[in-house]
């Protein structure tokens, strides 16, 4: 990205905010690829265009090229970096490998244990793909053991060899749920189990994949071009270059409402689900399954999200009493210890 683009990008991206606190979040490929010294042009910038606003930045980093210097840098600028690990080395190396065939784990668990010792806030996504689908203990007391307080577990989804079965997934979520609720509430925050809390509680969430419309998580390429979303950044998706308007016309545009609109589009199978409040479809990239109906558009992850919720519902009705109570919501804990 030139930086022309970028100087463009962040003044307009801040502009464009009409709350006081600002987040960027910069994810790639592997942004840590640009050096440390486009970072540095970034928060300069930032200083520059922010006023009275308050900037936050997050960044996702398969890990694999953090040093003493990166995380420095990141802790001084109060960076949360999200790193891509997917567990213990014989999980991650499956899929996680280098331009050589070789497994990545061991630089990106250095990677990780640079950030602890720098004291720079993170979180782990870790991709669950065929085969990490069946360790799901083996993955969660992994991170348990490294130290990590935040994990989001995000489904594998390709027409191919390598994507999760959909009810692998939800027994594998389910598994990890079923020692979160009696050991680890309020300690370890795994961010799928948040967002369904959220369902439960509010009917709503803070993640687009759950939420009734999207639209708002627009996506920016190194040329300026703004595409609808970044699982969408396709010809039929492209916006427009911010060089030529300014981000919040962009977001603004009638395609763009339209296709924020057409998340609610659902098969009627998930209209007369009991657990539509909580799915919402999930994203629409991955609704290219057949309903029982017999329709198309159903979510590829349909099977696994049903015995996923349906085993949790018990436990979400619990935390909602007790928040209802005003008490933390780790008191569960205690009740589940009384069985």
């Amino acid at each position: 990205m030139s930086d022309e683009i970028l100087s463009a990008f962040i003044r307009q991206y801040i502009e464009a905010q009409p709350h006081p606190e600002v987040e960027f979040v910069w994810q790639g490929g592997e942004p840590t690829l640009l050096g440390i010294d486009f970072f540095r042009r970034v928060i300069e910038l930032q200083k520059q265009y922010q006023k009275d606003k308050t900037i936050r930045n997050c960044l996702q980093t398969n890990g694999v090229l953090l040093n003493d210097e990166w995380c420095e840098f990141l802790r001084q600028n109060e960076f949360l970096v999200g790193i891509s690990l997917d567990g213990p080395k014989e999980v991650h190396d499956l899929y996680r490998l280098d331009g050589t065939g070789k497994g990545t784990f061991d630089s990106v668990l250095k990677g990780l244990h640079l950030l602890k010792k720098h004291g720079v806030e993170f979180n782990v996504l870790a991709c669950v793909a065929r085969e990490t689908a069946k360790k799901p203990l083996e993955v969660y007391h992994f991170f348990k053991a490294e130290g990590v307080e935040f994990v989001q577990f995000t489904a594998v989804v390709e027409r191919d060899a390598v994507s999760v079965e959909p009810e692998s997934y939800g027994d594998f979520l389910n598994r990890i749920f079923d020692e979160w609720i009696r050991q680890d509430v309020g300690k370890v925050f795994v961010m799928n189990f948040d967002w369904a809390l959220n369902a439960w509680v509010f009917r709503q969430t803070p993640i687009c994949l759950f939420s009734e419309t999207c639209g708002r998580s627009l996506v920016i390429e190194h040329n300026g071009d703004v595409y609808a979303c970044d699982h969408f950044v396709y010809p039929d998706h492209r916006l427009g270059n911010i060089m030529d308007r300014h981000l919040k016309d962009l977001v603004e545009l009638p395609q763009q409402k339209q296709f924020g609109l057409a998340k609610a589009e659902l098969p009627e199978y998930c209209k007369n689900c009991r657990y539509l409040f909580a799915c919402r479809g999930e994203c629409p990239k991955r609704r290219f399954g057949r309903s029982p109906y017999g329709g198309s558009g159903l979510n590829f992850l349909c099977a696994g999200y049903k015995k996923y919720f349906q085993h949790i519902t018990r436990y979400m009705n619990a935390m909602r009493e007790i928040l209802e109570q005003g008490r933390p919501v780790s008191d569960i804990m205690k009740e589940e210890g009384k069985e």
